[in-house]
């Protein structure tokens, strides 16, 4: 089920052009959305901190997006086998440009901290301030600028829901909204698209995700290269594991060219904090937001030039 809600100011403002000169990614105002989502609590599926969560998200997007699509579906996870109601959250920017991208991240979190050590612990939700709420931060903060300074390119922000109730192990249990936004678009085939994921732990190295790079080649050497002409030192330009994520199914189900940001090593490879009840704004840092959401500015604004040269 579709529901849309246009944005008659939106429309004003995308025939008065973009600023020639890139906006600036406010940071700080990036982590004020990381914090303002784990204030709700978790935001596991049929939890108050989700319906909470999914409230605010469409009260903030209706300031800024010329279109709004809900995408209603409904999943069973396979832990305890519940029967859940979704909600993707898809906000467009300059939908009638001919070229148009994907920006996206999970907004859900995991309901059970699976990874904890003390087994007592482990049926607990997590607040998922780097799992769930630094991408969907970036992707608010990415809103509010393009509102401001309308895009070159066509941007769709794509909030997805049930990435983060699967079982380990069993890949298609996880990535709920991104599969069913893969075999039903809600909008036109984008040209490529790039997910974001754990983007906010204080100690960020991005490397390169392998399906990434079999997925969209172009697109993983043109973001690393400027990454590092821009000097934002958490992105490696080394390939490392492949990663069952939302671009999975972007790509291999919708044909869209997508590619992951990812720092599955939260916080480093001697500690982890991922699927644990120390998934907590505390444990992500304004930098790390802000590297990510400098390249992504970079990448919206400058996306159209790229595209000329490469034909």
């Amino acid at each position: 089920m579709k529901k849309i809600f246009p944005n008659s100011l939106f429309l004003t403002l995308i025939f008065l052009g973009c600023q020639s000169n890139v906006p600036n990614f406010d940071e700080d105002n990036a982590f004020s959305y990381l914090v303002a989502q784990c204030d709700f609590g978790p935001r596991n599926p049929g939890s108050d901190g989700y319906y909470a969560c999914l409230d605010y998200f469409i009260a903030e997007l209706d300031q800024s997006a010329n279109e709004i699509i809900l995408q209603d579906f409904s999943y069973q996870e396979q832990r305890y086998n519940k029967h859940y109601n979704g909600e993707n959250i898809i906000a467009r920017f300059n939908p009638d440009s001919e070229f148009q991208t994907i920006i996206s991240a999970h907004w859900d979190t995991r309901a059970w901290a699976d990874q904890e050590d003390l087994r007592q612990d482990r049926d607990k939700p997590v607040i998922g301030a780097n799992d769930g709420a630094s991408g969907v931060a970036i992707l608010l903060e990415l809103a509010r600028i393009m509102a401001e300074n309308p895009p070159p390119i066509g941007v769709n922000l794509v909030f997805f829901d049930g990435e983060d109730q699967g079982v380990p192990g069993v890949n298609e249990t996880y990535c709920q909204g991104s599969r069913f936004f893969a075999k039903n678009l809600p909008i036109p085939r984008p040209d490529e698209a790039i997910n974001l994921d754990m983007v906010g732990d204080k100690q960020l190295v991005l490397p390169i995700e392998r399906y990434s790079l079999e997925y969209h080649p172009q697109l993983v050497r043109h973001l690393w290269d400027r990454a590092k002409e821009m000097g934002l030192d958490a992105f490696i330009g080394r390939v490392d594991y492949a990663i069952y994520d939302d671009h999975i199914p972007l790509n291999e189900i919708a044909g869209i060219p997508s590619i992951d940001l990812i720092d599955f090593k939260y916080p480093n490879s001697y500690a982890n904090f991922w699927h644990t009840l120390n998934d907590i704004p505390e444990n992500c840092s304004e930098e790390s937001l802000g590297q990510v959401g400098d390249l992504m500015v970079d990448y919206i604004y400058n996306r159209e030039e790229q595209n000329r040269s490469e034909n």
